[in-house]
């Protein structure tokens, strides 16, 4: 029976339970089994919360009657540790709490989503020989359970996950409840004494271990006091591929997709580049090492794919789009900083960063300076490691989310005037007239500040190829992500194309390729020339560059029709697009 493509299902027994794909990680259980209290933090929605799920169907002594069904197809199922199924098992998810109103309201909300889990726990695991509270606050409900499980050495320990710990807390600091957050992790806070708790209980042996998910290393350092006991292996080489996909497990992930939906295999290569330009690229410990997947991100398009046989015309899922909020709270105190924070990514795709503060612990007043923005986007998932000076927009998705902040920051109108360029292109596609379009309404728009190279602002004082070619791609994917998708420094022996148009095999375009590379000169470097605008011609070094690259790809696709352009911008002044023989 063929398996389905389940998008946003965190819950393991259901993935198992409704035949879902399902790249299998289990082997790292082992690994987590050696770690002490080990935290682990990843982007929003890459897959930690069906890691929790995962690791309570495995150790809960409750499911043990389940083991073979959840895991007898799976690594751990073949290898199982001794400790399998032996605890009871405390599930939190922190994020159900809401961070509305006084500290007292939140701490309300918190202790009754603890206790209503603890709850649970007790009900199927002592019947009628112990009961808790709900109006009891759950420091006080946990420190019960655990003098029970003190008293009678012959039950099982507990084994605590604690998913998103950091989520509520995340929350006040992007609404700007920042007095709000210091109660919260100060001393005596209910947060505080919950941890606290947690860390006695790991001291009597009561509690068995501690797995905590997250995204951002604020609140466990700035509580540090209370839970002074964490072990993070966020930045560890051997825990990096424990979440996100790698090219090999993608690539038996699309083995599984085409056999069981009996995709044309013509078509897989397309699919292949598509999934790698969007979804690919983070490199979280190692900037040599093997970029990794989102998983979340995979499944979106995985579950339109196996719906319709076809490359989806959208492939930013809205639902899981960084919250551009974090870069306004992030630079607020400063707009300039928030300028030049985005102008820096999408001018140049590269921000350098200072190796020593990519630590895995800082706190709410690190966490806004100026020096910290590189760390704090590589936390939240925004920028990833280029090399070890320089972070960089890990893909495609996350280079249109910034260039669209880059246009709201500019009061760049992308919304209305291009309906008309962009039908004409449709019915009778031409480069020149295309980038026409763009030129006129888009880069008309620019601030002299982006465009002149005389200006007083000296943080970003010209354009350069990778501003045009990704505005110009993200202005195109707006309107033509019907019929195309786009590759951006496609890899060649011979080097990188800046920018090709590709058409979607199930689309008009099916078939053409268009490679198109960008060459910049200022206003002062073509008064330099001697050359005029109108009379500038095509050089004989672009023309090999580009053919270089048009070589590799119809090896790749003889098959194809293919078109080659080399476009010329100059400063504010203009361009000329030049078709390659």
């Amino acid at each position: 029976m063929k398996k389905r493509a389940l998008y946003g299902v965190a819950d393991y027994e259901e993935i198992v339970r409704k035949n879902g794909y399902f790249v299998d990680k289990t082997h790292y259980i082992e690994k987590l089994e050696l770690i002490e209290n080990p935290v682990f933090l990843r982007p929003r929605r890459f897959g930690k919360s069906l890691l929790c799920q995962m690791l309570e169907s495995y150790y809960d002594v409750s499911q043990e009657d389940d083991f073979e069904r959840l895991f007898g197809q799976t690594y751990i199922g073949q290898h199982p540790t001794p400790l399998h199924n032996t605890f009871f098992v405390l599930h939190l998810d922190f994020s159900i709490v809401k961070p509305i109103g006084s500290l007292i309201e939140i701490e309300k909300r918190f202790d009754l989503t603890c206790n209503l889990r603890m709850k649970t726990v007790v009900t199927r695991n002592f019947n009628d020989k112990l009961s808790l509270e709900l109006k009891e606050d759950c420091s006080s409900n946990l420190q019960l359970l655990l003098n029970v499980l003190q008293e009678n050495k012959n039950l099982p320990r507990l084994y605590v996950i604690i998913d998103e710990y950091d989520n509520f807390a995340n929350k006040l600091i992007t609404s700007h409840k920042d007095s709000l957050y210091r109660e919260l992790t100060g001393d005596g806070s209910f947060l505080k004494t919950f941890f606290k708790t947690l860390k006695e209980g790991r001291k009597t042996g009561t509690i068995t271990n501690v797995f905590v998910t997250g995204v951002l290393p604020l609140a466990i350092d700035d509580m540090a006091s209370g839970y002074n006991i964490a072990n993070f292996i966020t930045l560890q080489t051997k825990f990096e591929q424990m979440l996100g996909f790698t090219q090999r497990e993608m690539g038996q992930l699309l083995d599984e997709v085409y056999r069981d939906y009996e995709i044309e295999p013509a078509t897989r290569q397309e699919v292949e580049a598509v999934l790698k330009n969007h979804y690919d690229g983070y490199r979280f410990v190692t900037p040599e090492g093997e970029a990794l997947y989102n998983p979340t991100l995979v499944m979106y398009f995985l579950k339109q794919f196996c719906d319709e046989k076809i490359i989806p015309k959208r492939l930013i899922d809205l639902n899981l789009r960084t919250d551009i909020s974090w870069i306004r709270r992030l630079t607020a105190s400063n707009p300039k900083n928030t300028e030049e924070f985005v102008d820096q990514l999408t001018l140049y795709n590269k921000i350098a960063y200072d190796d020593v503060l990519l630590v895995e612990k800082f706190n709410l007043f690190q966490f806004f300076e100026k020096s910290f923005f590189p760390i704090s986007f590589f936390y939240l998932g925004m920028l990833t490691k280029r090399d070890d000076f320089y972070l960089k927009l890990p893909n495609l998705n996350m280079q249109q989310i910034f260039v669209e902040y880059f246009n709201e920051i500019h009061r760049i109108n992308v919304s209305t005037q291009y309906a008309e360029i962009m039908q004409h292109f449709v019915n009778a596609p031409k480069l020149e007239q295309l980038f026409a379009g763009y030129w006129e309404h888009y880069v008309s728009q620019l601030p002299e500040a982006i465009l002149n190279v005389t200006s007083s602002v000296t943080s970003f004082q010209q354009v350069n190829e990778n501003f045009y070619r990704t505005t110009f791609f993200e202005l195109c994917s707006r309107y033509l992500s019907r019929w195309f998708t786009w590759h951006v420094e496609r890899s060649y022996p011979q080097g990188k194309s800046d920018l090709e148009f590709v058409g979607k095999y199930h689309e008009k375009f099916a078939g053409l390729r268009w490679v198109i590379e960008f060459k910049y000169y200022s206003n002062t470097e073509l008064k330099k020339s001697k050359s005029s605008l109108k009379n500038w011609k095509l050089k004989e070094k672009d023309t090999l560059q580009i053919a270089g690259y048009v070589e590799g790809l119809k090896k790749e696709y003889p098959e194809a029709h293919i078109s080659q352009f080399v476009i010329y911008c100059f400063g504010n002044q203009g361009f000329r697009v030049f078709e390659v023989d």
